[in-house]
């Protein structure tokens, strides 16, 4: 088996070392000893130059995306499984001889080798629930390792403003994991967390394997016996903890009489039917998926060794993560400017039953995170974005994030708002983002909610900030 040690005795160039799941990993490497450096195409066009810069500063060597950074046979190449072969950096790794690995295998490698992983799974939540997880274990002090998606606002410092991962010391390493590659496969974990089971890059038949799989692999495993799909998926598991809002074979639940929603978070008693105790939660998080999302936290943190009581008061300090429900800021008028990462439909569809819940018109803006999401989930994003908001709600969609390759562009933005309108709801279709952005300006009025939605751009908060301050 691998260990840590074995992954600090050679260099590593990371392909893409900006993406969200390529940064975590290269600041894990780099904290237990190894050298990295990498490239990225967005350095190169003059993007996100303060992450950049920020990675420099920390001693990472960044080289063009031309494959000059690659020099020695010793280096291992880590790069996503959908990069293509004509890639410089592939093209020069593979010439010299380098040993490869996907971003996958890197992380299924790190997390096997700490004593005690907790690993995250479902359509959704993923990085939510991660995050959480993550700081109930720090707060209780037992000092972990996180892998994360997303900017984790706990760990956010000035040296470290792009926080989606921390290192630590003490043998249990939590990670969010993917099934969009079938790389859930790779883990096996002390526990697993299952928080739901929908349509994103898969089918559900695919799905289904995959999650029951990865349940069967564990020592012990969190699901959430709200979602039906991943509730008849318990059985695979052993030592097998529900948790849920409304089922009642939840064993971490909440009581219903108790939840009290806010514009700035959530609050209810968490109810443990195994024992009957009570106790108050208040997150500083709005919307029920939230409050959904820290059940499945404090019954992965119950199943790690931390009581229940003591992973609820830690939720009571939980921050959040950048780009989940953020609220860049609200004008002196009212116009509440909110940058979130909803990209397939639950998570979209949750975002915008929390919006939906207050008064006011909601603007919802959402860039596609590529071509390919959109042929698989087009109808079913559709659907939601039809019938989700009211009437007086305006929907806008730019074409799909690009930057560069092959890709199958049949199905777009465009064929997305005509299925919208086929479904009774009413949307715009914008090609260009800045256009969007003038369109934005014009309609809002005094007490809308513009919500900007996508992944994999990091740009997306500097628009949305860029939304406030001309609304302002």
């Amino acid at each position: 088996m691998t260990t840590i040690d074995d992954l600090t005795t050679h260099p590593w160039f990371f392909c893409g070392i900006g993406g969200s799941g390529m940064l975590p990993l290269a600041l894990i490497l780099r904290g237990v000893g190894a050298t990295v450096a990498g490239s990225d195409r967005s350095h190169d066009q003059g993007r996100s130059a303060d992450k950049f810069a920020w990675l420099e500063s920390l001693g990472f060597a960044l080289h063009p995306q031309d494959g000059r950074g690659i020099t020695s046979p010793t280096q291992t190449l880590v790069a996503s499984a959908a990069v293509e072969d004509t890639v410089p950096e592939v093209v020069r790794a593979t010439a010299l001889g380098c040993s490869r690995m996907t971003r996958a295998e890197l992380l299924a490698t790190l997390f096997n080798a700490a004593p005690t992983g907790i690993a995250v799974a479902g359509t959704s939540g993923k990085s939510t629930v991660t995050g959480m997880l993550g700081w109930i274990l720090t707060a209780t002090e037992r000092d972990p390792t996180i892998m994360n998606g997303a900017v984790m606002k706990n760990f956010v410092r000035p040296d470290a403003p792009f926080a989606s991962a921390r290192v630590g010391n003490g043998g249990t390493f939590v990670s969010e994991v993917d099934e969009s590659d079938g790389s859930i496969a790779l883990y096996r974990p002390a526990v697993a967390v299952l928080n739901n089971v929908s349509l994103d890059h898969k089918t559900i038949e695919e799905l289904r394997v995959l999650f029951g799989d990865f349940l069967a692999a564990s020592r012990a495993c969190a699901v959430n016996a709200d979602d039906a799909e991943a509730a008849a998926l318990a059985h695979r598991g052993s030592s097998t903890l529900m948790f849920g809002l409304q089922s009642p074979d939840a064993a971490i639940t909440v009581d219903s009489t108790t939840v009290v929603a806010r514009d700035d978070g959530i609050s209810a008693t968490v109810l443990d039917r195994r024992d009957g105790s009570r106790h108050a939660l208040s997150l500083g998080q709005p919307g029920r998926h939230n409050l959904a999302n820290a059940l499945a936290a404090i019954a992965g943190a119950f199943l790690a060794g931390v009581a229940v009581a003591d992973a609820v008061a830690a939720l009571a300090t939980f921050t959040g993560l950048a780009r989940r429900f953020d609220v860049i800021g609200t004008t002196a008028s009212g116009i509440t400017v909110i940058d979130d990462f909803g990209h397939n439909p639950e998570k979209i569809a949750a975002t915008l039953a929390t919006l939906s819940a207050r008064a006011g018109r909601v603007i919802a803006f959402f860039q596609p995170h590529g071509f390919g999401p959109l042929r698989k989930m087009g109808a079913e994003l559709a659907e939601v974005l039809a019938h989700s908001l009211g009437p007086d709600d305006v929907t806008i969609l730019c074409d799909p994030v690009y930057f560069g390759g092959t890709v199958d562009r049949s199905v777009g933005s465009a064929e997305v708002v005509a299925m919208i309108g086929r479904a009774g709801g009413h949307a715009e279709h914008i090609p260009s983002r800045e256009a969007c952005g003038d369109r934005i300006v014009s309609l809002a009025r005094p007490g809308d909610r513009i919500v900007i939605m996508g992944a994999r751009d990091d740009t997306l908060t500097a628009f949305a900030r860029s939304i406030l301050d001309r609304v302002n």
